[in-house]
């Protein structure tokens, strides 16, 4: 089971509203849990040892950190309805965000930048691979929503983007 078709799963599981889902195959036993909208826990993928060793081990389920939620005012009100002009570029998988390829390289994408089909916007590790987030839209970058190599959840929002 390759990592795309991991992802497939924890969306399909989103999706359907299952409190967990459990699989077990020759080499991998993946356990999905969905909480509430408060406390989302994550999934949780275990190589399993080959079948001479009987080894169990338990990994504890990754937390999401709620939002804050800023005090209502006519200036938020405003910021709200100017963003929905925007497209969000959310996050496809759980894992640590970096917006350099490496520590001694520029970013990716700053705010301003404009962006087209295909590019780059930032890399996700997740399980030991870096994985290329791309954009699926063009148009100039309005917001960055998450801070160099910090850790995001299956569909948090990562950029704002002006489609115009």
């Amino acid at each position: 089971m390759d990592l795309k078709e991991i992802q497939n799963l924890i969306k399909f599981v989103a999706k359907s509203g299952a409190s967990e889902v459990k699989l077990e195959m020759d080499d991998i036993k993946i356990t999905i849990k969905t909480g509430s909208e408060d406390t989302k826990e994550t999934t949780i993928v275990q190589q399993l040892p080959p079948a001479g060793n009987t080894i169990i081990s338990q990994a504890a389920p990754v937390q999401a950190t709620p939002a804050a939620t800023p005090s209502p005012d006519a200036a938020t009100d405003t910021a709200v309805e100017d963003n929905s002009k925007y497209i969000t570029i959310k996050s496809p998988i759980i894992g640590t965000l970096y917006r350099k390829p490496s520590p001694d390289k520029p970013t990716f994408v700053e705010v301003g930048d404009t962006i087209k089909e295909g590019d780059v916007l930032c890399i996700i590790e997740a399980m030991k691979l870096f994985n290329e987030i791309e954009s699926e839209i063009s148009g100039k970058v309005v917001k960055v929503l998450v801070d160099d190599a910090s850790p995001v959840e299956f569909d948090q929002p990562l950029f704002l983007v002006d489609p115009s």
